[in-house]
């Protein structure tokens, strides 16, 4: 923490503690006590000291946000913060909180979470954040302070970490089970792509580009609208058995956010039962409708990235439900480390 971002007033004591003394100053004066100038001078000379107390103990300090890992709408995420004290002493009676866009404390965290962190050591805190909806959230400001050592003067300072946290839809509870005896996986997935508008832009699959691809493979109408290369990608036929999670199958007539629930409850299911699945969204111009079938932790994270951007604008720096991207299925920080000193 710099010597610009650092902010120090008197707390409720503090202000009680400058009220008590100059009442006692003031009887001194009338009454001429020596003893009363005495004690008057030592208690504001303790309240003076102790404030470049305070401010060191903010000083210097740096902070750094892991990657926060995805989460369910509605549930908590855990923030970890990792706090370098760069000096040779205890920096002690730290405080950390979550403020929102207003910079109120969030409902989730109305208590500052206190620690001590120890000479030329690294020391993590863990906040927690409910994230309230399906979709990429900023992480929200934080607010780190102290009243060390006398609690008469806080000294404080606000975080904005550069980091974001995807949010999955939350699976809805109790969901009936997805349509048993699936579409056939060849036919159906011809079926798909051939009902799909037949452009450049909606292939088989589409990633990032990669060293090696050929032109022939380069998406060119895509990279002229967004600026960014993407490659198509033909995928292996489904195996046999392969299940399709269809839209239509969601009661899509109940709405968005209850049909994505379903789905996202359907994904899980298939997940846990180690069965092939494949994700079909409805089609609308710019978007696949299509994540092709396939088993595993990354599969499984592309299909609920797909189903949490869904509707949504397409967000920078990731893939959209056209192909989405396994890396940022975990969290993305940005520039999520600050330097206080």
């Amino acid at each position: 923490m710099g010597q610009r971002n650092l902010y120090i007033l008197p707390t409720g004591a503090g202000w009680l503690l400058g009220a008590t003394l100059l009442a006692l100053l003031v009887g001194s004066i009338n009454y001429q006590l020596n003893l009363g100038y005495l004690l008057t001078f030592l208690v504001a000379g303790c309240a003076v000291v102790s404030v470049p107390m305070s401010h060191r103990t903010l000083l210097g300090l740096e902070l750094h946000l892991r990657a926060p890992r995805p989460t369910f709408a509605g549930q908590a995420v855990p923030l970890s913060i990792g706090l370098h004290n760069p000096d040779t002493r205890w920096r002690r009676g730290l405080g950390l909180m979550l403020l929102d866009a207003e910079l109120v404390p969030v409902a989730s965290s109305e208590e500052a979470v206190w620690t001590d962190c120890p000479p030329a050591a690294q020391h993590t805190v863990e906040l927690a954040w409910t994230v309230p909806s399906r979709g990429w959230h900023t992480v929200p400001p934080i607010r780190i302070e102290t009243r060390f050592p006398l609690g008469i003067f806080r000294v404080w300072s606000l975080w904005r970490p550069a980091a974001e946290v995807l949010s999955y839809p939350a699976p809805e509870a109790h969901a009936p089970a997805s349509p048993a005896g699936a579409p056939g996986p060849r036919d159906d997935a011809s079926h798909a792509l051939r009902s799909a508008p037949s452009s450049d832009d909606l292939p088989d699959e589409v990633r990032p580009y990669r060293r090696g691809d050929t032109l022939r493979q380069i998406v060119w109408k895509k990279a002229a609208r967004t600026g960014e290369l993407v490659s198509r990608h033909r995928s292996a036929p489904p195996p046999a058995g392969t299940q399709w999670l269809r839209w239509n199958d969601a009661a899509p007539e109940r709405g968005t956010e209850p049909t994505l629930e379903r789905l996202c409850a359907w994904v899980l299911a298939a997940d846990a039962a180690g069965l092939p699945y494949g994700l079909m969204l409805p089609s609308r111009p710019g978007d696949s409708t299509l994540v092709a079938p396939a088993i595993g932790a990354a599969h499984r994270m592309r299909c609920l990235q797909a189903l949490a951007e869904f509707g949504l604008p397409p967000h920078a720096g990731t893939t959209t439900a056209e192909a989405p991207s396994t890396s940022s299925a975990y969290g993305r920080p940005a520039s999520s480390e600050s330097r206080h000193g």
